[in-house]
This record gives C-alpha cells, structure tokens and sequence, in this order.
C-alpha cells in the first residue's frame, strides 16, 4: 500500500498552494501534482507512480507527501518548498516514453513552481525522459549531468540521525555493540546495515523480498535474520530501523517495541497521530523520519546547482546536528521529537519564508 499515513503538521488541515490534475487521454496519463508549499522557494518533491485503487486514494497520498515534503526541506536547510506528485497506474504496464513525456509537458507549465524526481516506481532514467519537455527535473542519471542512485546519501543520513539518538540515549554518538533491527534491506536498508557494521553494531534484518535478504547475507554472513516485521518489533534491539513502508508504528507494535530507539528510512512512521506520545510514555526516542531520511532529497537538490557529491555530503552530515537539535528542543518543551521538529520546520518556513515580503 501507499504511505497515506501520519504526517507533519499533525491536528490541522493542509493548506495547499496548489493542487493540478493531469490527463493525457491518448498516452494514459493521470497524475496529481500537489503544491503544498512555496514559502522557501520553488517546491521539490518525487513522482510515485503507483497503481492506486481510486483518484481520492491518490490525491490523499499525494496532499500528505508534499506536506512532508515542505517540512523535510525547511529542516534539511534548503531554499526550497514541498511538493510531490503521483501517477495512477502499474509502472511495469502502463509506464511509457509517451506518458512520461505528457507529464513531462504539465511539469513545464508550472514555471517552476514544482521540480520532480524519483520515487516509488520512477527511476533516474525516467527523470531523463521527463527531462526531454521539462526543464524543472532532477535526481537525473550521471550520464546526464545527474547524481544517480539517492539512495547512498538518504542511508547516510539515517545513520548520522541514528548517532544522535545514541548520544542522547547512552552518551555516545556510535552504535558500537548495539543490536540494530533493519526492517526492509532494500535500496536504503541495504546501505544502512553497510554503515551500521561499519560502526561495530549488531544487525539483525527482515525483508519480504528473500533475494534482498540473501545479498545482505552474501556480504554479512553475521547478521540475523528474523522472519518478519512482527518478529523484529518484537525482538531484543537497541534500535529498530523501520526502512520498508510507512505506518510500522501503530497500536499494535508500539506497545510490543521493545527497542529504546526508533530511527529508520520509511515514510510517515507514525500510523496515526497520537503514537508520537505513546512512544514517549514508553521512554521510547523516535527521531522523526521526515528529518533523518533527508539525505535524498539534499542529493537531487544538490543537482539543480550542478552537482557535486562532496557538498552533498557535507549537507547531508549535518542531519546529526539538526537531530540533536530536535531532541534538545523536545526535551526542553516537554514534547515528543515529532512535535519540536514539526515546530523547527515550521518556524523556518515563516521566519524566512516572511522575507519574501521583502522588495529587493
């Protein structure tokens, strides 16, 4: 299923800046494009393309993620605001230059208002068929002047997010023979367990994907293996690393949690709002998804300059001190994580976002 779940700026509604339906009747094409915001600059946010079981489905997936969006670029520091978009339909059947290339053309008479990039179901090299009408594309191949895989970027981001959540836990910024539960080696879950082993952490992993598993297993013999989400949720961890689909906190596996650390890859987490302070009551750290898994959008924003990896690196090092940050904020206001960042982003947004009112 979509990540449709808990989001930022929980208890409101979202306030949209725009909202675009697109259809290309001859090439299949049917998208939304959400604007959620501008304050900070043009809106930067993925395309997912996903066989959604109603246009209501993915227009409520679509109004949450840019949200996100806008809250994950204000915290990562860039100038830019939030904003995603979705096609309706099965990538490995209805995908096309044709439809690509019609999406493409709406992308364009945004005026960049909106900059695209991969997601769920879109890849680099759809990014270089979009980029044929759009000026307004990044997360491009390297042949084309792009960064390529994100993912090497967003892992290393949860990873520095992760390291501050130990420092504030146990007084040390390593996870030096913690036991870590990866749940989904993927893309990012992959990488992530690379860091983690790297630091001297016990790793334990699940995935639905078997051959994902397998080459984890290939390169890390050591690492275990339990059977699925629940089992891990479930198992003696330091720290659990939810990197697959969104929700994984819930009703049902927070009070099962038996980890002092949440810190992972995935999408809105949080099920519903409220799980936020029921990990809280438990002495449970989360470290709010939106500000660790940064790592991939700083890389594509990285591109719209040119692209260097260094600087995006660099960037996407401070995770660790804007995690820190939050924790500090957190406990300073008695609110959970979620709360302060959510706090964080939005006070950014309109603190800089105000100058714009400012004739130059």
């Amino acid at each position: 299923m979509p990540n449709v779940f808990g989001s930022p700026h929980k208890g409101t509604e979202p306030r949209h800046e725009q909202v675009v339906f697109c259809q290309d009747e001859a090439s299949g094409l049917r998208a939304i494009i959400a604007i959620y915001s501008t304050a900070l600059g043009p809106s930067l946010g993925g395309t997912r393309f996903y066989p959604y079981g109603s246009e209501e489905e993915a227009l409520t997936d679509v109004l949450n993620l840019s949200r996100g969006m806008a809250y994950k670029n204000a915290l990562a520091g860039l100038d830019l605001g939030g904003g995603k978009a979705v096609i309706i339909g099965d990538p490995a059947i209805d995908k096309s230059e044709a439809l690509l290339r019609a999406y493409g053309r709406f992308v364009q008479t945004l005026n960049g208002r909106y900059y695209t990039a991969c997601d769920v179901g879109t890849y680099s090299e759809d990014m270089d068929v979009i980029a044929r009408e759009s000026r307004y594309v990044t997360g491009r191949t390297v042949e084309h002047g792009g960064a390529g895989d994100s993912s090497i970027l967003t892992a290393f981001g949860v990873f520095q997010g992760m390291r501050a959540a130990a420092e504030t836990v146990w007084g040390a910024p390593t996870l030096r023979g913690r036991r870590v539960g990866v749940e989904g080696v993927g893309k990012v879950g992959h990488r992530l367990v690379e860091h983690l082993r790297e630091d001297g952490a016990e790793v334990v992993i699940c995935d639905v994907n078997e051959t994902a598993v397998e080459r984890v297993r290939t390169l890390h013999p050591e690492v275990e293996v339990v059977p699925d989400k629940d089992a891990m949720v479930r198992s003696e961890l330091d720290v659990y690393a939810p990197c697959a689909l969104g929700g994984s906190l819930n009703d049902d596996s927070v009070p099962a949690l038996k980890a002092r650390i949440v810190c992972g890859a995935a999408n809105n987490q949080l099920a519903h709002t409220g799980i936020e302070k029921s990990l809280a009551d438990r002495n449970v750290l989360y470290a709010p998804d939106y500000v660790v898994n940064s790592g991939g959008v700083i890389q594509v924003a990285d591109e719209i300059d040119g692209f260097d990896f260094d600087r995006a690196k660099a960037r996407a090092t401070r995770i660790f001190e804007t995690t820190r940050k939050i924790f500090a904020l957190a406990s300073d206001e008695g609110v959970p994580p979620a709360v302060a960042a959510d706090r964080l982003a939005e006070r950014r947004m309109s603190e800089i976002g105000r100058l714009r009112g400012i004739l130059v």
